[in-house]
């Protein structure tokens, strides 16, 4: 199967305008929100969108499609009404994927907010536990390593693991590995050795089959920065080289890309998929 390489698309004016977009991206993967990711409203989804979102899936071959989660979820919090709302809106996102027929969500499990890293990665753990308990999805959960900023507590490959390993099986179907949180979480993703090295991890701790998605991005802030900032491939701290060794990398060659690069023109899109199908040696758009 050809590489699959897509980015996170808009879903203004609906969200069967997100898979256009990615169709006239020349996108064979995709990732895109269901709903505002800053608001707790989910609003309506038509059933002409969802018709039509299934129909473009299925004629252009848009697979697998990944929904990104809000970002106002956090499992970890030790606030009852933060983690009502939470779970709440995880199994919301849930049951839209099933709708849309997206093979996978993307989860950030939250924050410690000022409580113990540990404690608060057991509560996500307790919740993951009563989402799993709550209903079965044709879907996956992805979890998402983050880039080691103050609360974090999936920043290393290990907290995910740990996580997957506890959380019954059935809900959480492997993990999403972004380059730039990896990199400013102190993951030397710029060298062979370091790229190796993730690899390695990856494998041992999680399973070989574990990694479903790469958030393919550069990173505007040095290793071990604890910043996520994201960059235009190649134009950030570990740069074009980099990129070409870790997408043709034997571990990672075949993992779906889906680039989430600053957009601040419209041409943007773009120009880093065309600096990434070149990488992949797909050439260009």
């Amino acid at each position: 199967m050809d590489r699959r390489i897509g980015v996170h698309v808009s879903i203004a004016g609906g969200i069967d305008r997100g898979i256009e977009r990615a169709i006239e991206l020349g996108c064979s993967t995709v990732q895109m929100f269901s709903h505002n990711p800053r608001g707790w409203g989910l609003g309506s989804r038509k059933q002409e969108e969802i018709v039509r979102f299934k129909a473009l899936k299925k004629t252009y071959d848009i697979f697998p499609v990944f929904i990104h989660t809000s970002y106002l979820i956090n499992l970890a919090t030790s606030s009852h009404e933060l983690l009502r709302k939470s779970v709440a809106m995880v199994i919301e996102e849930l049951n839209i994927a099933d709708q849309i027929d997206a093979e996978y969500v993307i989860l950030h499990t939250g924050s410690a907010s000022g409580d113990d890293p540990r404690s608060a990665r057991g509560r996500a753990i307790g919740t993951l536990k009563r989402i799993a308990d709550a209903g079965r999805w044709k879907a996956g959960l992805l979890l998402e390593n983050t880039a080691g900023e103050r609360g974090d507590v999936t920043s290393r490959i290990h907290d995910l693991a740990e996580i997957m390993e506890q959380v019954p099986q059935g809900l959480i179907a492997g993990i999403c590995l972004d380059t730039c949180h990896a990199f400013a979480a102190g993951y030397d993703i710029s060298t062979g050795k370091g790229i190796d090295a993730l690899a390695r991890e990856i494998s041992g701790k999680c399973g070989r089959d574990a990694l479903r998605l790469v958030h393919l991005n550069d990173a505007k802030k040095p290793l071990g920065s604890g910043v996520d900032r994201h960059e235009h491939i190649g134009e950030g701290m570990i740069g074009k080289k980099s990129f070409r060794l870790f997408v043709k990398h034997a571990f990672f060659s075949r993992i779906p890309l889906v680039l989430e690069t600053p957009k601040i023109t419209v041409d943007d899109d773009r120009r880093n998929l065309s600096t990434v199908r070149k990488l992949t040696g797909k050439g260009g758009f």
